[in-house]
């Protein structure tokens, strides 16, 4: 591979803030016009999608529990992001580990004497969209990543410890990583190599090592997984585990949950291209195909394992195709989509299975053999299919403003386990530091006799259901 300093990576779901003058911007109204759409969709995912998917999972008695975890994760991360995550995850700072200040409180992005409104670029040169629609969009993206790490220790935990902790793990854990991994000023400033090396130079840590992440594997699930995980084993497992009944009490709550997310999630991947064009037309038939594989390769394993296809293991092979597509999405072909998707499948329901035993940790509804197995997978096959040789975009030479014939496969899987061991290393000491300090300050858990009766009475005084 040629240095990062001499080409640049297409189609990462970032945007530039500082803008050159050129050519006079202008919003295209088409790609505004997806980008609310796919917003949407990402919300949907999170609430009710993510929601219903946990809460169908857990007992009756916890019901309520989770779909307040849930939904008010998403709207506290929302509002954190306002206020200084977009900043920090999204501006140049001092470092390339993380952003500055300079669009805390939304500052700068409207300017009321002017009566202006500032620009993000997309993945085109002059092609923008307005700034608010993309702090939205990766709004919603902070706030799910944050959501997917509360079905890891479900069950068990204070109401108040699980806010606690996601004002810190949001600060600390995920910021960096989004800016390691996504941030850079942009197509419009490059004109040639010297302002390449510049843009390079400037860029996010993971950005200038060449790492692809089209839409979250290591920034959402392997991120969010090992948080999770981090988090059982602090938390302990559950009272009762293995002496009663932990099966989910609405396996019919789980797949419209399910459904939602998968309907969703083709915003988060296609809506990541920034553009309604081809590339999001690629995510998008790749979003579709390798969850409808990995749905398909999931059943008939644990068919041929277990004697009996369960709704179950339908919906959560769908799932890992969903977290393995993530990262490759627009940059593999469809036929690369459908081999992440096959594996994706078989992989994760190992890691549902054999490898949950391995750990020994009580994830309660699997973030990590789903999310963090199937992110892992998805990011390394990610530098395999991306090849042009396999199908793939390959990279975009953004000097030449055409595609780069210089694709190492090997080179790029090893950029990709790099930014994987990166994401995970990050995320564990974080989480292991904020869990500890939430359980000195707060209490990680609810007292046995609370857990027993169900935090939906007493955590909330409130009941998913009445008889």
């Amino acid at each position: 591979m040629k240095s990062t300093l001499t080409k640049i990576l297409a189609g990462v779901a970032c945007a530039s803030l500082a803008l050159p003058a050129l050519a006079a911007p202008s919003i295209n109204k088409g790609d505004t016009a997806w980008m609310f759409v796919a917003t949407l969709l990402v919300i949907m995912m999170a609430i009710p999608g993510l929601a219903l998917f946990y809460g169908g999972l857990v007992r009756a008695k916890n019901m309520l529990s989770v779909l307040m975890q849930v939904f008010m994760v998403f709207s506290l991360i929302i509002v954190l992001w306002c206020l200084y995550g977009y900043s920090l995850a999204f501006t140049q700072g001092g470092t390339a580990f993380i952003g500055g200040f300079d669009r805390a409180f939304l500052n700068g992005i409207y300017d009321a004497a002017a009566g202006t409104f500032s620009q993000a670029a997309t993945f085109s040169k002059e092609t923008m969209i307005p700034e608010f629609i993309f702090v939205a969009f990766q709004g919603t993206f902070a706030a799910i990543t944050c959501g997917l790490i509360v079905g890891a220790f479900a069950e068990r935990v204070r109401f108040s410890a699980v806010l606690a902790f996601m004002v810190i793990w949001f600060t600390f854990g995920y910021l960096p990583v989004a800016h390691m991994v996504w941030f850079w000023a942009g197509p419009d400033a490059i004109l040639d190599a010297a302002s390449l090396a510049k843009v390079t130079a400037d860029a996010g840590f993971l950005w200038q090592k060449g790492a692809l992440d089209f839409a979250g594997g290591t920034v959402v699930h392997i991120n969010a997984a090992v948080a999770g995980l981090v988090g059982a084993y602090v938390i302990g497992k559950r009272t009762g585990l293995g002496r009663e009944s932990m099966a989910p009490h609405s396996l019919t709550m789980t797949m419209i949950g399910a459904s939602l997310l998968w309907v969703g999630w083709f915003g988060f991947n296609a809506g990541s291209a920034l553009e309604a064009g081809d590339v999001a037309a690629l995510a998008f038939i790749n979003t579709l195909l390798a969850t409808a594989a990995s749905a398909v390769s999931w059943m008939f394993g644990e068919w041929i394992f277990k004697r009996k296809p369960s709704l179950l293991g339908a919906v959560s092979g769908a799932v890992s195709g969903l977290v393995a597509i993530t990262p490759a999405a627009g940059f593999v072909g469809p036929m690369g989509g459908l081999v992440i998707g096959l594996l994706a499948g078989v992989v994760c329901l190992w890691g549902v299975t054999g490898l949950k035993r391995l750990l020994g940790a009580d994830d309660s509804l699997d973030v990590f053999g789903v999310h963090g197995v199937g992110g892992i997978l998805g990011a390394l096959l990610t530098g395999v299919f991306a090849s042009p040789q396999l199908g793939g975009q390959g990279i975009w030479d953004y000097i030449a403003n055409k595609g780069s014939p210089d694709y190492s496969i090997a080179g790029q899987v090893w950029v990709q386990a790099q930014a994987v061991g990166i994401t995970i290393v990050w995320s564990a000491v974080v989480a292991f530091v904020a869990f500890k300090l939430v359980d000195v300050v707060i209490g990680l858990r609810v007292p046995v006799e609370q857990e027993r009766e169900g935090l939906d009475i007493t955590s909330h005084g409130e009941s998913a259901y009445h008889s």
